[in-house]
């Protein structure tokens, strides 16, 4: 029987995903195998094994052989906040399994998690469009090479896009149960289950949490004869999403006697001392990755060359020397203490004061745009100023096309949404997508790859 249209009035319970699967199993398995194919050319050829990777496996190691999660300084292993527990567990469980530091290991788990993680998106298109779309989909997410490339970089990415597919096709298996007047609590647990998975990897799993809140309310108002089981279902979600948190929250008051549920904003520990007013000018210019990279994770700690600044970062002569001379003494020490921070701090308020409207409304929203639409590079051997081809012309060109593949991902996307049929609670997702930019605009992306 033809399936209906997502949008139909007429409610029918879609095929089993496993019917699905078998009756277009070459499909499946074609495109398992270029799955597997991708991301194995990504292990093979870009491994990805630096900065962050090595903050979670020193607190993996920790935790492991010395029962402190923490991190190891010169005076010895000290206890840390500055990493939720999911991730440094995954490596710890993966460290046990396979060997200390066994990163390679770590990756092939990885990729087997996002190859899965393919299925469980597909299962979501089934439910919401069809089960034809169900098969594309599954192609695009098989074939996708960005998050094939975070699949060979020990870092959370690959768990957090995982755990959001689940909790999100969780949600939308429990609203169809609702509104085929049964209740699933199985969904609705294993919704709550992932979702505080994806909060215990990273903060910003919290998102998906709010969305998840904010559609319940608004079928709470739309549909008065189901608000008791959407309560109940809000609530069963909330408490199995925020309970692992509360051996966390009480472990923070112990060790540093501070109320910490999640991870502090800036990454850093408490004896540590935070830049600030540092991050609050970099926040009057920055708009691209490059800045990223080139100024903002050089310091401290690194020479730093301000004329890679953007015309943007000064607005006239006096402030050219104020900044020149600032960075001028940073070059001396390689550190940023309270007296450089205060000068950056004021050197912020200064710009904010005279154009308030680039602070606030026009450098967020360029930011939300450059992650948007940017080449996808950071995972790769090349050059982050991609605009830039007569200093690089291969990288360049190379970076051009990474940038017009993420284009095409993004158009099918839109064209999905806007040509139909329109996805059943496709509010749901636009919720999560929604709170995502307000979320990245509110901390000004300056951490593009956390």
């Amino acid at each position: 029987m033809r399936e209906p249209e997502a949008n139909s009035s007429l409610v029918i319970e879609p095929l089993p995903f496993w019917r699905v699967l078998l009756e277009h199993r070459k499909w499946f398995v074609g495109f398992t195998l270029a799955a597997l194919a991708l991301r194995l050319l990504f292990y093979l050829r870009f491994p990805h094994i630096a900065g962050d990777s090595l903050i979670y496996g020193d607190i993996a190691r920790n935790w492991l052989d010395q029962g402190i999660f923490g991190l190891t300084h010169a005076e010895g292993v000290r206890p840390t906040w500055i990493r939720l527990p999911g991730y440094p567990a995954f490596l710890a469980m993966c460290f046990t399994l396979f060997g200390r530091e066994h990163y390679n290991a770590v990756l092939l788990a990885q990729i087997a998690v996002d190859v899965v993680g393919c299925f469980v998106i597909a299962d979501l298109a089934r439910r919401t469009v069809s089960s034809k779309a169900a098969q594309f989909v599954f192609a695009l997410a098989a074939l996708c090479p960005f998050t094939a490339n975070y699949a060979v970089a020990p870092l959370a990415e690959t768990l957090s896009i995982f755990f959001t597919a689940v909790a999100l096709d969780a949600a939308v298996a429990g609203f169809m149960h609702l509104e085929d007047g049964s209740a699933s609590w199985k969904a609705w647990i294993c919704c709550g289950v992932a979702v505080s998975a994806g909060v215990q990897l990273r903060p910003d799993g919290g998102i998906l949490l709010a969305a998840i809140g904010l559609f319940l309310l608004w079928r709470m108002w739309q549909r008065p004869a189901e608000r008791m089981q959407l309560f109940w279902a809000g609530a069963l979600v909330l408490v199995i999403a925020l309970m692992p948190l509360v051996p966390w929250t009480v472990r923070n008051w112990r060790e540093f006697h501070r109320f910490e549920p999640l991870a502090p904003r800036y990454a850093s520990d408490p004896e540590e001392f935070v830049p600030d007013g540092f991050d609050r000018w970099v926040r009057t210019w920055m708009v691209d990755y490059a800045s990223t990279e080139e100024i903002y994770w050089q310091i401290p700690g690194s020479d730093v060359d301000p004329s890679l600044l953007p015309a943007r970062a000064i607005d006239n002569a006096q402030e050219q020397k104020q900044t020149q001379a600032i960075f001028d003494d940073y070059a001396k020490s390689h550190f940023v203490g309270p007296e450089l921070n205060d000068r950056f701090a004021q050197l912020a308020r200064q710009r904010i004061q005279r154009r308030p409207l680039r602070y606030y409304v026009w450098l967020p929203a360029l930011r939300i745009t450059d992650m948007w639409l940017r080449p996808r590079t950071e995972m790769l051997p090349l050059n982050s100023r991609w605009w830039e081809y007569a200093d690089d012309t291969q990288d360049c060109v190379l970076a051009t096309i990474w940038g017009a593949l993420n284009l095409l991902f993004i158009s099918a996307a839109a064209m999905g949404v806007v040509r139909g049929p329109r996805p059943r609670f496709l509010a749901l997702i636009l919720l999560f997508v929604l709170r995502s930019e307000e979320h990245t605009s509110e901390l000004q992306l300056l951490r593009h790859l956390v």
